[in-house]
């Protein structure tokens, strides 16, 4: 199967042109055109590789690849025209597996993306898949284990499973709606108020007990976990 790279560029005809050219190669190509769509994407574990430029719209491509890091580490070349010697140091310390400076030619990108894929196995054992996260708390999906700060948190099967979903999709609101399909079943039959039940409990088991706020209400909406604390 074809490796597949998601390039994260806001410039259209140079994304096009390095699309063109890596599909030329055999890769799959997806492209994203600012920061915030980017990140969707490569937290989504779909791909191999991505292409992240510096300056993006929404998000820059160093706070990109700052939250990625905190949850992925799938390999990341940053493209940018700024050439000076922080740029490359900050994305490097933050965790970039290489950088190339605009303009460049097409069979250094190439030979960079063969040198960065050629790392990935090593790093794709280190990572541990079965992880979500948001802020203090951890979920081991295989284990079915959930902790915060480094205490266990029991928990049911339906609010392990309420959570997880949560955390799958953390920073996005979930619509009451969406949570009783994904986690009760399309043909659940029962009270309406399953969904703020089970909300309830689950904030019990963790943010009232290790006083914190990860659990959020939308009012009219649904839930959304966010990390940052605020309402």
């Amino acid at each position: 199967m074809a490796e597949k790279i998601l390039l994260v560029e806001d410039e259209e005809k140079l994304a096009r042109m390095v699309e063109l050219e890596l599909q030329y190669e055999g890769y799959q190509v997806d492209k994203a055109f600012d920061g915030r769509t980017g990140l969707d994407r490569a937290l989504s574990g779909e791909y191999d590789l991505v292409l992240l430029d510096i300056m993006l719209p929404a998000l820059s491509g160093m706070e990109v690849l700052r939250r990625l890091r905190k949850e992925s580490q799938l390999p990341v070349i940053m493209l940018t025209a700024r050439d000076t010697v922080v740029d490359k140091v900050s994305g490097l310390d933050m965790g970039a597996d290489d950088y190339i400076t605009k303009p460049f030619a097409i069979e250094e990108l190439l030979a960079r993306i063969r040198a960065a894929l050629r790392k990935r196995p090593a790093q794709a054992a280190e990572e541990p898949r079965s992880l979500l996260a948001a802020g203090a708390l951890t979920m081991d999906t295989e284990r079915h284990e959930v902790e915060v700060r480094g205490q266990s948190v029991e928990l049911t099967r339906r609010e392990f499973d309420l959570l997880r979903y949560l955390l799958e999709n953390k920073e996005k609101v979930i619509s009451r709606e969406s949570l009783l399909d994904h986690v009760w079943g399309f043909d659940f039959v029962g009270e309406t108020n399953a969904v703020d039940v089970y909300i309830r409990f689950l904030r019990s088991k963790i943010d009232e007990r290790f006083d914190i706020k990860l659990i959020h209400t939308v009012r009219g909406v649904g839930y959304v976990i966010r990390e940052d604390g605020n309402g």
